[in-house]
């Protein structure tokens, strides 16, 4: 019999990518389901990118490239650290990837073995743990509730590092709460990483643009600590890329070489198409993106309102990404038609089997009390699954 390794079966699945393939699954049987459980934008990528890959088609760039990615490529994503983070890149401390999974996944393998403890707030990206836990790192989650807007405080990060910490792993924008750290939030995480020269941290950027406050705050903008830092990046979500896989790192040459070795003998760099239209979108204005800002603004409002009219549900109000993380704990041990709600798993299920609406459970983002609802969709869909979700809650008893 064939047997798989460990380090497989240990591995969960994405719930975020189970979800969205039991909603397909209904779907296909019929069913008028609405799924708002994938991170992905609901807009086509703009034609000005697609021009470029055209143009690289045209022009041939269809052969291998080098493993961190073209250098013009590399040269523009330093430009647009330059300009939207005020952070100094060379083109050798830059390393593009096959999206911004990747970037995480070859820093970790990187840095982090066995023993070596990797601190994760919490709520946290699906695929943060899974990626330790392939490098037989540990884990260990710093939980953050919704009454502190999801986000960690200095003290709370000092409290968790331990003489075998290596890593720190969180984003800004959050996925999955949507949670922004202001400058001075992380001015403060700073100040205790600066007593720490040895650990690393990765600040996952990836929703950068898709942010309602006056301006995103790179952790990696304080000399004390820059060389600490690597910033993660992308093209998926606000250039609305997702298929074209692409994600980037900012990092010391140490850590960039790190991950061009890794890289170099899994996959090699992005498809070279990918790589030229890329640099279509990092050479953009992000003004650009007003427009789709706005209409994320706008559905987030639109779900926020129609949350607050569901007795039982508390809410933060995120200021970034695409995601509301309610709180849903009130709905535990009520039951309809024979179905008792035990966790936001079940409750996921329940909202999924009875209100033909796939969202997805905390659990799988490290809090039990919640579940993730994305509002990358139309306003039109965004009621219709609104009022599907609150007539499936007002049944429970």
């Amino acid at each position: 019999m064939i047997e798989l390794s460990d380090r497989i079966n240990a591995m969960e699945e994405s719930a975020t990518i189970a979800m969205s393939r039991k909603s397909r699954e209904l779907k296909a049987e019929g069913k008028d389901v609405i799924a708002l459980s994938l991170g992905e934008p609901d807009f086509n990528t703009s034609q000005f990118i697609k021009d470029a890959a055209i143009q690289a088609m045209d022009e041939n760039f269809t052969k291998y490239t080098p493993v961190p990615g073209f250098e013009d490529l590399r040269e523009a994503i330093a430009h647009k650290f330059k300009r939207d983070n005020d952070l100094d890149f060379d083109v050798d401390q830059i390393v593009v990837s096959t999206g911004a999974k990747q970037s995480i996944a070859n820093v970790v393998l990187s840095l982090v073995g066995r023993g070596d403890e990797v601190i994760i707030p919490a709520p946290y990206w699906v695929s943060y743990i899974e990626i330790v836990k392939v490098s037989e790192g540990t884990p260990v989650m710093v939980n953050a509730g919704i009454e502190n807007d999801f986000k960690i405080s200095g003290a709370q990060l000092e409290a968790s590092i331990t003489d075998n910490t290596k890593l720190i792993i969180f984003s800004t924008p959050c996925n999955p709460t949507g949670s922004v750290y202001s400058k001075e939030e992380l001015r403060g995480l700073a100040d205790v990483l600066v007593k720490y020269p040895h650990i690393v941290v990765i600040a996952d950027e990836i929703y950068e643009h898709i942010n309602f406050t006056t301006k995103h705050a790179s952790l990696a903008q304080f000399d004390d600590i820059k060389d600490q830092v690597v910033t993660v990046n992308g093209v998926s979500k606000a250039w609305a890329m997702t298929g074209w896989r692409l994600g980037y790192i900012g990092a010391s040459k140490k850590i960039a070489g790190a991950c061009t070795k890794m890289q170099g003998q899994f996959t090699s760099a992005p498809t070279s198409i990918t790589q030229k239209a890329s640099i279509a979108a990092v050479q953009a204005d992000p003004s650009v993106l007003s427009d789709m800002i706005t209409a994320f603004k706008s559905r987030r409002e639109l779900v926020l309102s129609a949350l607050g009219e569901i007795k039982g549900v508390k809410t933060n109000v995120p200021e970034g990404a695409f995601y509301v993380f309610p709180d849903v704990s009130y709905f535990f041990g009520k039951s309809h038609n024979g179905t008792t709600i035990k966790n936001a798993s079940d409750l996921a299920m329940y909202i999924l089997d009875e209100g033909l609406v796939a969202i997805v459970t905390g659990d799988a983002f490290g809090d039990p009390s919640c579940i993730r609802i994305s509002y990358a969709a139309s306003e039109e869909t965004l009621i219709e699954a609104m009022k599907r979700i609150r007539t499936t809650l007002e049944k429970l008893n």
